[in-house]
């Protein structure tokens, strides 16, 4: 094993009232805060109103001789911590200079600790830190996922034996895992309907990689892995060149010379969020063309609300959490076949809008990602008290 020196690590702090210390949030992400965005990034800007957020990621892998930090604020008062490691280095070598980053970093919080984690495969860095509250945000399903590690389902155990409070994103997550926490709250993914209502309302340009695509245009947003039905959108692009698939997003974890390549498929790449709502502006129907497998059983996209609150027509493969409760109450329609989806394309491109569209913001009126934030804020507060309790250990086993 190879001894790393662990650098030091400057913490920034928040003003807040004279005398009042704000406590401090640490959490334990397998997502970067760069990537996309996602549910930990809309909870944790809104968290950062009132904490110290720290966003600690997995370690970055580069070709330095020696371990570092990249230690930056964010957008929102987030302070984003990246180990950099050298290729190569062991597992415990990794583990132990991890932990000497974040023995650093609690060091020098002087208030409240909370640890927050979407992952367990954190708990051989940070299982021995004192807290006074510790979170376990299981927005999805690890072990299910392409490449997932033999030890996250024995971590998973332990940290809910650990965790005083659990997340779960999804309604068919909640209710797999409802046995397993007898804290375990359910909370769906939101949306912030303002953002991609910009969208519906018009006055935004076409984007200039999107400008000369025909119409009509079937569009998809988000990360391009095992979890996207590669084949069906070739079947469902070669039965109807007459419409245009716009199709962003990274492709991460499968080969890029997979995706099928036609003329009326358009790969556009990444886009930042605040770019989404003018690619959707040009779109006439938002597809979420989801693989039914292991790694998608239990998934609640985000992006069913969001194209939703863009105005978009949405047609969907059968995921669970889109079935209940957009399908069931006709603000998706579900199609799983070639045939299925192109009979869906064309009910929701013949169908009058405005009743569709108030049932649409009826249903979004009732959350957001504020909503969220304050009900899981809510449900901390009852394990504190509304007060701070003392750290208390935990074991390091």
């Amino acid at each position: 094993m190879t001894d790393f020196a662990v650098p030091s690590v400057a913490r920034t702090i928040q003003g807040g009232p004279a005398g009042a210390q704000r406590p401090t949030l640490l959490v334990l992400s397998h997502l970067r805060w760069d990537f996309v965005t996602q549910r930990p990034q809309h909870l944790m800007t809104r968290a950062a109103r009132d904490f110290d957020v720290i966003f600690f990621e997995e370690p970055l892998w580069d070709d330095a001789a020696a371990p570092g930090v990249d230690d930056r604020q964010r957008d929102g008062g987030i302070r984003v911590v990246q180990p950099l490691l050298p290729h190569g280095t062991d597992t415990a070598a990794a583990v132990d200079y991890q932990r000497g980053l974040l023995d650093r970093l609690v060091a020098r919080v002087s208030g409240s600790l909370i640890l927050w984690f979407y992952t367990p495969m954190a708990l051989p860095f940070a299982r021995h830190l004192a807290a006074d509250l510790i979170v376990f945000d299981k927005m999805d399903e690890l072990s299910a996922f392409q490449n997932a590690p033999p030890l996250l389902l024995a971590l998973e155990q332990e940290l809910l034996e650990l965790a005083d409070v659990v997340f779960t994103g999804g309604a068919s997550m909640h209710e797999a895992a409802a046995h397993r926490h007898e804290n375990i709250h359910c909370f769906p993914s939101s949306i912030d309907a303002a953002h991609f209502a910009k969208a519906r309302e018009g006055g935004l340009d076409d984007p200039a990689d999107q400008a000369g695509i025909a119409e009509p245009r079937i569009g998809f947003f988000g990360v391009i892995d095992e979890r996207f039905d590669i084949g069906l959108l070739r079947e469902v692009a070669t039965a109807a060149p007459e419409m245009q698939f716009v199709m962003i997003g990274p492709v991460v974890k499968i080969d890029p010379a997979s995706l099928p390549q036609a003329a009326n498929i358009h790969w556009l790449g990444g886009k930042t969020y605040a770019e989404l709502p003018a690619y959707l502006a040009g779109w006439h129907v938002g597809w979420m063309p989801f693989a039914i497998n292991d790694a998608t059983k239990f998934i609640s996209p985000t992006k069913t609300p969001e194209f939703l609150a863009a105005g978009l027509a949405v047609v969907s493969t059968a995921i669970r959490d889109v079935v209940r409760p957009y399908g069931e109450a006709g603000l998706v329609e579900i199609a799983a076949t070639r045939d299925e989806t192109l009979t869906a394309f064309a009910k929701v491109l013949g169908r009058p809008r405005r009743d569709w569209l108030a049932a649409v913001d009826a249903h979004l009126a009732q959350g957001s990602w504020d909503k969220t934030w304050d009900a899981m804020r809510a449900q901390m507060n009852v394990i504190l008290g509304g007060t701070t309790v003392p750290g208390r250990e935990m074991a390091d086993v």
